[in-house]
């Protein structure tokens, strides 16, 4: 099933050829997708429902710069900022860490977990354009699932890393680059990315590689304090966009300036 929505959202022409093949050519696709769908469609009573994505830098460079307590108090701050948001009953979750775990498939906004010290332990690499590849599947999936049942959908994706990609096999930042700006032109989904920098990396020019606008893209010294701030400038876009379609629109074209 989770392939046919592709297929779906390929033959409603939402993603081109070019992203299909960049996509199927994945291991264990249709599993990396079924492992993020969550709650069925069919449990939603709204008439519409807006998607937070969210990939998590899970390599042990965060670990290392002291830094893994940030990233947990910046997604739980982004929850309970959505939780204050008069669209709340409508937003689904899912957070996927860079490394390949699922912290939690798409959930309703009222029953996302905290991310604690005990649910997330950076410690591993950074396969950055093979995991983005996956999570924008699955939104690609979930998107096509709500569509196929009448349901409108936006989607608000964020990317986080404090580093380049070391570890990917079989994605390219070109396939990524097919799969957002597909998705971009449909004009439901916002793709950011989020670079923790700590002097090694162009992080500009990794996004931009990736098709990530560079209205979307956020860089934040990779210190506590700024990565923090970081979140609170996501969080205020996130719960602007997620108002209503015309201010999701505004957003989408203004980035974190607008």
């Amino acid at each position: 099933m989770s392939i046919d929505l592709l297929k779906n959202a390929f033959n409603e022409g939402d993603i081109s050829q070019g992203s299909l093949d960049a996509l199927t050519k994945i291991p264990d696709l249709g599993q990396t997708i079924q492992e993020g769908l969550g709650i069925p469609v069919d449990s939603i009573r709204s008439s519409e429902v807006i998607l937070l994505n969210v990939l998590v830098d899970d390599s042990g460079s965060i670990r290392f710069a002291g830094n893994a307590q940030a990233v947990r108090d910046g997604h739980n701050l982004l929850i309970k900022s959505l939780k204050e948001s008069k669209q709340q009953d409508n937003i689904e979750v899912v957070n996927r860490y860079l490394n390949g775990t699922v912290l939690y498939p798409y959930t309703p906004l009222s029953l996302v977990p905290e991310m604690t010290s005990q649910n997330y332990d950076p410690n591993g690499g950074t396969p950055l354009f093979d995991e983005t590849a996956k999570l924008l599947a699955t939104v690609i999936s979930k998107s096509q699932d709500f569509k196929n049942n009448g349901i409108q959908v936006r989607t608000i994706t964020l990317i986080l890393t404090d580093g380049e990609d070391c570890h990917s096999r079989t994605s390219t930042a070109n396939d990524v680059k097919k799969i957002v700006s597909d998705m971009l032109r449909t004009e439901e989904h916002i793709i950011s990315a989020m670079g923790f920098d700590n002097g090694d990396c162009d992080f500009r020019k990794i996004f931009a590689e990736m098709g990530i606008p560079d209205q979307w893209v956020l860089t934040a010294a990779s210190n506590p304090s700024d990565i923090r701030k970081a979140f609170q400038v996501f969080s205020q876009s996130a719960v602007r966009a997620s108002q209503s379609v015309a201010l999701f629109s505004q957003t989408s074209l203004g980035g974190f300036g607008g």
